[in-house]
């Protein structure tokens, strides 16, 4: 039996999240933040499932750490967003970015010790 990949879960799971609470943003008319959201929080699990079929050990961990660029980006607006009096409560999606964030960067230092 194969073994579940966690950060391939993680990192979906996250974005259908992120589709949501952009499709919340967009009937508010918050299209510019949507939109900025939703490509930098959908790209990291593409990212990593594209580190999936890397051709090398750098190539891997050149595709983890561009996820990482991408969870810091979506961090930015989700900050933004929270911080912002008519935007909804981000607090749920920053914990579980949070959690893919340590699982991504704990990849990324392991990966770069073999």
């Amino acid at each position: 039996m194969e073994k579940e990949n966690i950060i391939l879960k993680l990192t979906l799971e996250f974005s259908l999240l992120i589709i949501e609470y952009c499709e919340i943003l967009e009937e508010n008319k918050r299209f510019v933040i949507a939109n900025q959201l939703l490509k930098s929080g959908t790209s990291i699990g593409a990212n990593i499932r594209e580190a999936q079929n890397a051709e090398s050990l750098n190539d891997f961990v050149h595709k983890f750490k561009i996820a990482a660029k991408e969870i810091d980006e979506t961090m930015y607006w989700l900050e933004l967003c929270q911080l912002s009096k008519k935007y909804p409560n981000t607090e749920y999606l920053t914990e579980k970015l949070v959690n893919i964030l340590k699982i991504v960067n704990k990849i990324i230092s392991t990966s770069k010790s073999r």
